[in-house]
């Protein structure tokens, strides 16, 4: 045999070895031994958009025209969570409450929705706590649980954007439950791209080692909006005219795109008023009474008010006021960590609210929407004539001795400051929470007032800090 000949029976025996290789791969994949592609995303329930809200019927009157638009004409599909079942509401239409109205609630919920072809809801088993400090209604409903729900349902139907109510006390309705549900949505917005956080809801699921993990995955949304009941806004609640404030002008204007609701849909040739009558009808219990009046009478004019959204933050840039999906791609977009808390006790005043409004300014810095205190520069709420207004102060003494402190209130006439104390002594480096007391005179007519506090040490005016209220009359409200 010659070397030339030897060579090529070696190299006919080299093919042979791999043709029966690849056989014998073939034949162990034939048995089983090849794993089977990862399971892809379950796509029923990804969503464009998905809502966060606190109670059935919170995406009635304007939402609901915003909602018919990107739904019937733009060929969004739509998520909504509901963090409560209104347990805590009134009924116009029965003797039923708590629970049992619960129920009913989400039942018109479900059919309202379903008018506008929304088909994934979901009822968180938060309570309905009717008051007006946010950090109330986070402590009922066991924030962290709660959280962890919104999450994992943010991660389930994978949304490009996120709406969902005001994180800030406005003057209006002012539900604490609106400003949770804000919070919760702002919050996983920012935390269901992480796979630190909630891990075991995108740890791989292994039924050989017995991991119960759920096998979802990060997702990090686009776009944030918010919404708000502020009398500003305006809608089919607002049955008495409120008076505009002397201090400011709208704070909706600029915020964040807007939407008309006399617009016609282009495939249900009826306005987009009239889409949201009929879906605010099926809420009986609560104020569907005013959209059966509408459609019955054929006029739309308390559902006619333009749908006025404003930005939270953008991951793919666009403007302010620009379309909602302006920017957004299809294309899955990486982790955003937003910036988290950060100490600086440079920017502490020695005096300043405290309660929902000091939670607030520390929670717009940490989660990247900064700008959302530039909507309303001094705080205000709603108040009623006869009533005593409590408000939440903090005082702080950074330097390195302890200090008195004296406040005192700047008042419109024939008020009353009804605070308990009106020197404090904070020690060094420290602070003092407080509750301000002021009484409203029974006479006070509706309107705006402005009420300042001065904080004094050493006879010395260190700080100040303003409140404009808004007096309602009991007729009024």
């Amino acid at each position: 045999m010659t070397l030339k000949s030897g060579r090529k029976l070696a190299v006919v025996g080299a093919l042979s070895i791999l043709a029966i290789s690849s056989l014998a791969l073939h034949a162990a994949a034939a048995d089983g031994d090849l794993a089977p592609p990862r399971t892809a995303h379950d796509e029923r329930y990804k969503a464009d958009i998905l809502l966060v809200i606190a109670h059935p019927d919170d995406e009635t009157g304007d939402v609901a025209t915003y909602l018919s638009r990107s739904i019937f004409d733009e060929h969004r599909k739509v998520a909504v969570v509901c963090i409560t079942r209104g347990d805590a509401g009134g009924n116009s239409v029965g003797g039923t409450r708590q629970a049992a109205l619960g129920a009913q609630r989400e039942i018109e919920a479900r059919q309202a929705l379903a008018f506008l072809g929304i088909k994934n809801v979901w009822f968180l088993d938060a309570h309905d706590t009717p008051e007006q400090d946010v950090l109330s209604s986070l402590e009922h409903w066991d924030h962290g649980s709660v959280l962890g729900q919104v999450v994992r349902l943010v991660r389930m139907t994978q949304p490009a954007v996120v709406i969902t109510w005001l994180p800030n006390a406005v003057a209006g309705e002012n539900h604490a439950d609106h400003q949770a549900a804000s919070v919760v949505a702002t919050e996983a917005f920012d935390l269901a791209g992480d796979p630190t956080a909630f891990p075991e809801q995108v740890a791989d699921v292994q039924k050989d080692l017995r991991i119960n993990a759920e096998g979802l995955r990060p997702w990090q949304p686009q776009k944030l909006y918010y919404y708000t009941d502020a009398f500003d806004a305006s809608g089919y609640w607002l049955s008495t005219p409120v008076p505009s404030s002397p201090f400011r002008k709208n704070f909706l204007d600029g915020a964040g795109p807007m939407y008309a609701a006399t617009d016609v849909s282009g495939s249900r040739h009826l306005s987009y008023a009239r889409l949201s009558a009929e879906e605010t009808s099926f809420y009986l219990t609560q104020d569907g009474g005013v959209g059966q009046k509408a459609l019955e009478s054929g006029s739309f004019k308390d559902f006619e008010y333009p749908m006025r959204f404003i930005f939270g933050k953008s991951l793919v840039g666009g403007t302010m006021t620009g379309d909602i999906f302006e920017g957004v791609t299809a294309v899955e977009i990486p982790f955003s960590r937003a910036p988290g808390f950060r100490a600086d006790i440079a920017r502490n005043k020695p005096v300043d609210l405290g309660g929902p409004w000091g939670f607030y300014r520390e929670f717009w810095k940490a989660h990247g929407v900064e700008h959302i205190a530039k909507l309303l520069p001094v705080p205000e709420m709603r108040c009623k004539a006869g009533a005593n207004v409590h408000i939440p102060m903090v005082l702080r003494n950074e330097g390195t001795v302890d200090q008195e402190f004296r406040l005192h209130a700047e008042l419109p006439d024939d008020w009353s400051d009804r605070t308990r104390n009106q020197t404090y002594r904070v020690p060094a480096g420290g602070s003092y929470s407080l509750e301000a007391i002021i009484e409203v005179p029974q006479s006070e007519s509706s309107g705006w007032k402005e009420v300042t506090w001065n904080a004094e040490s050493n006879r010395k005016q260190i700080g100040s800090v303003k409140v404009h209220l808004l007096v309602m009359r009991a007729e009024a409200q």
